[in-house]
């Protein structure tokens, strides 16, 4: 075993974890799950089977990542934030073969609380505010609050608010890396130093 796992938690037989990875108190890692390198599961997470974790991803205390559900590297899921897979639940309906499929890519984070809505695609380093709601996509860099979740502006890569419109064309350097971002066609992108 080239992960560590505390003495409460259950990895089902099959898992696939990453060297460096920490499973902590009463997680459950089911037997299909994929998980990459540097990863931190807290207190009660759940992982299903049809779940692929990329490398150094954060997942904090009673956070459930449910089947359908990827997330790239370095994604950083808060304390209690919900995934769904099922868009229309009901206990009297099997809906197993309508689970629709979330992708949170590189770098984004989803706060405390938050809840994503199955079916959406986080783009890249957004950042979602505690306790909102997502109901649709989310563009790269793009930063999301309140319910539903609607977009107040962008943030770096390290984690601030940019200097930027939320429309038109623009640039600015984040004052904490002194990296370059640029506004185009209503999208952020990453420039460089």
């Amino acid at each position: 075993m080239n992960y560590q796992k505390h003495e409460t938690a259950i990895v089902d037989e099959g898992a696939q974890i990453g060297e460096g990875s920490r499973v902590w108190h009463w997680a459950h890692i089911c037997a299909q799950a994929i998980i990459g390198k540097g990863c931190s599961f807290g207190q009660n997470v759940f992982v299903g089977n049809k779940v692929v974790i990329g490398n150094n991803v954060k997942i904090q205390n009673n956070v459930s990542v449910y089947d359908n559900v990827s997330l790239e590297d370095d994604v950083f899921c808060g304390p209690s934030m919900v995934f769904t897979n099922v868009y229309n639940p009901r206990s009297g309906v099997s809906r197993k073969d309508e689970y629709r499929n979330t992708l949170v890519k590189r770098g984004a984070t989803l706060g405390a609380n938050c809840t994503i809505v199955c079916g959406v695609v986080i783009g890249e380093y957004a950042f979602i505010g505690a306790g909102s709601v997502v109901n649709r996509n989310v563009p790269a860099y793009a930063l999301m609050v309140g319910v539903p979740a609607k977009q107040i502006g962008w943030m770096s890569r390290y984690g601030e608010k940019l200097n930027l419109p939320l429309i038109g064309s623009a640039e600015t350097i984040c004052p904490f890396t002194g990296d370059k971002y640029q506004l185009e066609n209503n999208a952020c992108l990453f420039i460089g130093k």
